[in-house]
């Protein structure tokens, strides 16, 4: 990109779920101390653990040169409506928020507030996440650079045009709970055939890892890394031959669509 990213000094989070403190993280690997970070949470003894644990501030949003936005999409417009009078012209607003459309936040901000939107997944907390942005029609190249420094520390980033998000959000940000549903599954079969449950959860878990890493660093594709795991009449077509006969490939684009359709609806 050809913007370098800006250096905003005081940053707020509204919302301190899960997301609000991934991205406390995120602030804090960035170089960002917690002293310039100012949160916003609506649960009071949640507010106070993450002063007691990461010592950032609370309080007016007043000065925050950028303010992350990590509250429920439900919540949008009553938390738009609170903050708003404590944003200066020009704040840089990023939303978390799955299924909102930079244009809705601009609407209900209107000149106050610059939009970039952001699908980050859970694994950012581990610093594995996956984020695509996109920057709303008053973002400027150095906002959506900043965003990409700010999340790039925490995981992989990806620039989009916004019309894709709903199909982002079906792919990676939904995507860890289908991973995480696959390997219960695959637990409690391994349980069935008679491991413990401590050593199915290792076969599975590093199973799934090293596989990760496979697609990721291999340089092959899936299919290749498919094909060359399963010999002709072996165990692993077996297998693949049961998940073929349900017709999986078509279960996992009617549940990624059924995803898409209602990030879709809670944009509308």
């Amino acid at each position: 990109m050809a913007d370098s990213p800006a250096n905003y000094a005081k940053v707020a989070i509204v919302g301190a779920g899960v997301m609000g403190e991934a991205m406390i993280h995120a602030l804090n690997r960035i170089g960002l101390e917690s002293s310039k970070i100012t949160i916003r949470e609506k649960r009071q003894e949640r507010e106070v653990e993450l002063k007691g644990k990461y010592g950032v501030g609370s309080g007016s949003l007043s000065g925050s040169q950028a303010v992350l936005l990590a509250v429920k999409p439900q919540d949008l417009e009553k938390t738009l409506s609170e903050i708003g009078p404590e944003l200066s012209d020009g704040t840089l607003v990023v939303s978390l928020l799955a299924g909102i459309k930079s244009a809705r936040i601009e609407n209900i901000l209107g000149a106050r507030a610059r939009v970039v939107r952001v699908m980050p997944n859970t694994p950012l907390l581990m610093g594995e996440g996956m984020s695509a942005i996109s920057g709303g029609k008053s973002a400027t190249g150095e906002d959506v650079a900043w965003v990409e420094s700010l999340l790039s520390k925490s995981g992989a980033t990806l620039v989009v045009d916004e019309e894709l998000m709903d199909a982002v959000t079906a792919t990676s940000g939904s995507g860890p709970a289908y991973f995480f549903g696959f390997v219960e599954a695959m637990i409690e079969g391994a349980k069935k055939h008679g491991l413990k449950e401590d050593d199915a959860k290792l076969l599975v878990s590093q199973t799934l890892l090293g596989a990760a890493k496979m697609v990721s660093e291999s340089g092959k594709d899936a299919k290749t890394l498919r094909e060359n795991v399963t010999s002709p009449n072996g165990t692993t077509a077996a297998a693949l031959a049961v998940f073929d006969s349900s017709k999986w490939h078509e279960i996992v684009f009617e549940a990624m669509k059924a995803a898409r359709d209602r990030s879709q609806e809670l944009s509308n």
